[in-house]
Parts: structure tokens; sequence; C-alpha cells
């Protein structure tokens, strides 16, 4: 198998990624409704699934240390992938007894022990797709595994919705239990078994890790790292939360029930999408006249396919038109960005926290909108704050990228948090929103600090540096 053989074929592990992740949009509110949850309890699904990577990391990292290697290097990235699989397939099938007893903490751990499996699916596959070619070109084959991967958080929570709940507004008449979640994660279970033995019999090159694995605190004491970890915690958080919490806006505002709102968290999602596949552009090189042209036709093309799938589930979307205006929004804010990631970092946190702003002291479509607008803001931050929170770290590089991605803990916290929030009766779920404000809030801090910091250290972010979107 040569080496874009195996890309594509890596390619779409990102894919169930997304969408797995982008699916807990359904079952959130399908779970508060069935089982009788305050909203804090129906975020636990969230909590489940992410805080099984920041246990993953440190399963990974204390077990290599013990036996004084990494495990990848005994194994290989191939095998990885495989066991990957297979952890995820046994998480899937724990869905057929928790459903049988109606058994929420059961659910959560099946989400949980997926979650592990991803975990150790990414930690493999990214180098892996690095290792496939020139290291300097890494970036770029990474950015083909992120497009993927939105592609499945658009897909997957029409899909999962359809396999449930049927078309739009079948749900009461059909009364769907929770026993619907049977059969859709059972053909995922069974896929990813498949996966498993694919790759297990595959003739992808077997790649190894030579790296050695350091654990320790030294890499601390540079303060870009430090507030990088808080900036990665918030930005997860954020791009979960506003998501996560969005089916029980929808079912309060707009008064729609867990079977009516795929279409919704599959324009957040797809928001995420419409930025990234925007960014990746830098990665090719362009004539400008062509470059200026394609800004502004991908995200518009990246619409049309959030579009084009909720429509094959039987949605009216003509109601999702009016978001054009808010993607012509992050064209104008990435054209001034200039693709630099200070720039981009403050531009986008600050238009982030504005949208929160404006769905908290608004109504209707455009409070709607601009909550959903909160993915478009999201969609570029995770390579900026990557970038700059390790720029300057030298042979702590690694390490620093290890804590780093132990903060996709805010994924699993800060849902929580805003479900708390909007529990409390004088405040509810529309002032909830205040969370991701906060986190926006912080990011821009993030962006200015940093960059006072890297120019005392002698590293100038604003000169010519060209985004690397991935995530």
């Amino acid at each position: 198998m040569n080496n874009r053989t195996a890309l594509y074929t890596l390619m779409t592990v990102w894919f169930f990624w997304g969408f797995i992740a982008a699916s807990n949009g359904i079952l959130i509110p399908m779970f508060k409704e069935t089982f009788n949850l305050l909203q804090w309890q129906s975020q636990l699904v969230d909590f489940a699934f992410y805080a099984a990577y920041f246990v993953g990391s440190i399963l990974y990292f204390l077990v290599s240390a013990a036996l004084k290697g990494d495990i990848l290097n005994r194994i290989g990235y191939r095998q990885g992938i495989m066991y990957g699989f297979i952890i995820s397939a046994i998480g899937t099938l724990l869905f057929i007894p928790a459903a049988s007893l109606q058994s929420f903490p059961l659910l959560l751990a099946g989400l949980f022990v997926v979650g592990l499996g991803f975990s150790l699916q990414q930690t493999s596959t990214q180098p892996f797709m690095i290792a496939l070619g020139d290291p300097a070109t890494g970036a770029q084959r990474i950015n083909l595994g992120g497009a993927v991967n939105n592609l499945g958080t658009t897909i997957g929570p029409v899909l999962i919705s359809y396999v449930i709940f049927g078309s739009v507004g079948e749900a009461a008449a059909k009364g769907v239990g929770i026993e619907a979640v049977k059969i859709p994660f059972l053909v995922i279970g069974v896929i990813f078994l498949l996966f498993a033995v694919f790759f297990r019999f595959s003739k992808l090159p077997t790649i190894t890790n030579d790296e050695e694995v350091e654990i320790g605190t030294g890499v601390l004491k540079y303060p870009q790292l430090v507030l990088g970890m808080i900036a990665i915690f918030c930005y997860v958080g954020a791009e979960v939360t506003i998501g996560s919490n969005l089916g029980e806006y929808l079912k309060i505002t707009q008064n729609l029930d867990s079977s009516q709102i795929s279409e919704y968290i599959s324009l957040f999602w797809g928001s995420m999408m419409m930025g990234r596949w925007t960014a990746a552009l830098a990665n090719f090189k362009f004539k400008p006249g062509i470059k200026i042209l394609l800004t502004i036709v991908t995200p518009f093309l990246a619409f049309g396919v959030v579009l084009f799938v909720n429509a094959l589930r039987g949605s009216d979307v003509s109601p999702l038109f009016t978001y054009a205006l808010c993607v012509l929004v992050m064209i104008a804010a990435y054209f001034a960005s200039q693709e630099k990631p200070i720039r981009t970092m403050l531009l986008y946190s600050l238009l982030g926290g504005a949208a929160m702003l404006i769905g908290i002291f608004t109504t209707g479509k455009i409070a709607l909108f601009a909550f959903i607008s909160g993915g478009l803001f999201c969609s570029v931050l995770w390579p900026c704050i990557f970038s700059l929170a390790t720029a300057g770290l030298g042979k702590y590089t690694n390490q620093g990228s290890a804590y780093l991605i132990m903060m996709i803990l805010g994924g699993a916290v800060i849902p929580v948090i805003q479900g708390s929030l909007s529990d409390v009766p004088s405040i509810g779920i529309k002032l909830s929103y205040i969370v991701p404000l906060a986190c926006f809030a912080y990011l821009f801090f993030f962006g200015a600090r940093v960059q006072t910091i890297l120019k005392h250290q002698g590293l100038d972010f604003d000169r010519d540096v060209a985004l690397k979107a991935g995530h």
C-alpha cells in the first residue's frame, strides 16, 4: 500500500471522531427527556466522552514511563489504531445492555470507553500521517484529516437523528424511547470492529515512534505554554458547550423536541467546517486572484454541504439561508486576519464573544444564529493556540504538546458548568451562554498576553506566519 492510499485510509479515522463527537448533541436532549435529567446532568454526556481523552492521555504516558519506553514504539502506529478501534467498539456495544436496563450511568460508561479508544487512535493517527511523507508538509496531511473530521461532525447529527427518530417530527407519534439507540450503536460497533480487522491485516506501513517519553514539569517554566493550556481548555470547552446546550436552548426558545434539532446541531458543527476548510487554503500555492476567489467560495461550499445533508433527511432548510450573513462576517474576518496567528486569535475571539453577547441580548433567529456562529469563530483557533503556546519551547516542544492535548478536558468540564448555571431559575439557558462568553474573553486575553511574552523572548509571530489549520 503506497503512502497516498495509506493517507486516505487514515482519513476515515478522523471521520469517526467527528461523527461520534457531534452526535452527542442529539443524545443529550434525548437522554434528558428520557431520564428526566437536570441540564447539568445531561451535560455529563460530554463529560464522559471528553474526560476519556484526558484519562487516556494520562494512562498512555504513565504506562509508557513504567515500561521505560513509548508504547507505540513497541507496537507501531497501525497496531495502536487497531487497538483503539477495538476499545471504541466495546464502548458502543455497551449501549445495548445500557438501553435495555434504562441505565444512564451505563450509557455514560459506554461513551467513556468510546472516548478512550479515540484517545489511542488520535495519539497514533496524527504522527502516523506526518510520517507518511516529508515532515515539513505533515501539517497539510493533518489538515486533510481535519477536513474529513468536520464532514463527520456535519453528517453525524443528521444521520444519527434520522436512524433514531426517522423523518422530522415523527418522534412523538412513534413513541421513540431510549432503546432506539441500540441499532445505530450496534452498527457503529460492528463498523469499528471491521476497521480493527482491516488495520490488523492491511498492508499499511509499519511505523514506530522513536522519541523518548518524558514525564515532567520542566516545560511549565514557559508562560506561553501555561497560558496556552488554559486557552486550549477554554477553546475546547467553548466549542463543545455551545453545541451541547443548543438542544435545550431550542427546546425552551423554539419549542423543538430532540427529533427536530438536528439541522441546527449540524449547522453549528458545519460552521466549524466552513472556517477550517477556508483556513486550509493557506497550505496550497494558489495565484493571488484564485486564492481570494476560493476564500469566498469555499465556506459557502461547506455551507451547501450542511444544507444538502439536512435536506436529504427531509428538513426544511430555507430558515437556514439567513445564516449566510454570518458566513460573510467570518470571510471578512479571515481576510482581515491576514493568516497571522496572533491577529486571528484576537479578531476571532473578539467576534466569538460579540456573537455570544448578541445571542444573550436578542431573541428569535438573530439570537439563535448568533449562538451558532460561535462555531465559525472557534473554527481556526486551535492551530493559533497550539502554535503560539509551543513557540520557543525547543527541546520541550513534545512535552508541551502533550500537556496541551490533555487540556481537551475543557470539553468535559465547561458544558457541565453551563448546564449547572442554566438550571438556576434566575439565569436559565439563554443567560448561561455567559460561560462561552467568558471563554472567548480569556482567549482574547491569551492572544494579547502571549504576543508580549513572545516578543520579550525575541519571537514575533506577526511576521508573515501562515496558519496551519487542523484539529
